[in-house]
C-alpha cells in the first residue's frame, strides 16, 4: 500500500520541492500479511485452499460436461476456465506468500538433523502443492485435484498439533468435497 500512495502524494504534489518536507511513511517493504501480527489462522489456509481445490473440481466438471454438449457455450466454458484458473493461483499464491514467506521456518541450528528433515519434508510438501496447483490450471483431470487434496492433508499432518488435525481431518478428510 505505501508503494501506491507515494505516487498518490508525488501528483499531489505533497512531494514537490517547494512543499514541506514528505510525511514520514513506513518503508515501502512493510505490508500488513508480512508482519507477525498473529491475525491470521493456519488452520483457515488449509480450508481456504480445501475449498479451492472444490471450485477447481467443480469447474473441471462442468468443463467436461460442457465439452461434452453438441453446442457448448464457449463464452460459459471461458468463464469456468478463468474461474478454475484463479482459484489454482490462489493455491498457489498462498503457499508462497503464507506458508513459505511467513510460516516455514528454516532450523535455527543448521546442524539439527531431525529439525533439518522435518524442514526439508515441508518444503517438499509444499512444492507438490504448488505444482498440483499448475497442473489444475493445465487440465481438467480430476486425479489433479485429488492429489492437491491428498498433499494438502498429507502436509497438514507433519505440520499441525493433533488437535488442528482433528479438525481439518473433520472437515476435510475422507468423502468431504
Amino acid at each position: 500500500m505505501q508503494r501506491l500512495l507515494l505516487p498518490v502524494l508525488a501528483a499531489a504534489g505533497a512531494l514537490s520541492a517547494a512543499s514541506t518536507p514528505a510525511p514520514s511513511l513506513p518503508a515501502a517493504g512493510v505490508v500488513h500479511c508480512q508482519v507477525p501480527c498473529g491475525i491470521y489462522g493456519d488452520r483457515m489456509r488449509i480450508d481456504m485452499l480445501m475449498e479451492d481445490a472444490a471450485t477447481i473440481e467443480k469447474a473441471m466438471t462442468t468443463l467436461r460436461a460442457m465439452a461434452a454438449e453438441e453446442h457448448p457455450d464457449h463464452n460459459q466454458m471461458v468463464r469456468w476456465v478463468v474461474n478454475k484458473e484463479s482459484h489454482a493461483q490462489a493455491i498457489q499464491d498462498t503457499v508462497a506468500a503464507y506458508w513459505l514467506a511467513q510460516r516455514i521456518k528454516a532450523p535455527a541450528d543448521a546442524g539439527d538433523a531431525a529439525a533439518t528433515a522435518a524442514y526439508h519434508d515441508r518444503l517438499a510438501h509444499l512444492h507438490r502443492l504448488t505444482v498440483a496447483a499448475m497442473k489444475c490450471k493445465q487440465t481438467t483431470d480430476g486425479a489433479h485435484v485429488t492429489n492437491l487434496r491428498e498433499t494438502a492433508l498429507s502436509f497438514s499432518a507433519i505440520y499441525f498439533s493433533a488437535e488442528d488435525l482433528e479438525h481439518i481431518r473433520g472437515h476435510h478428510g475422507g468423502e468431504h468435497r
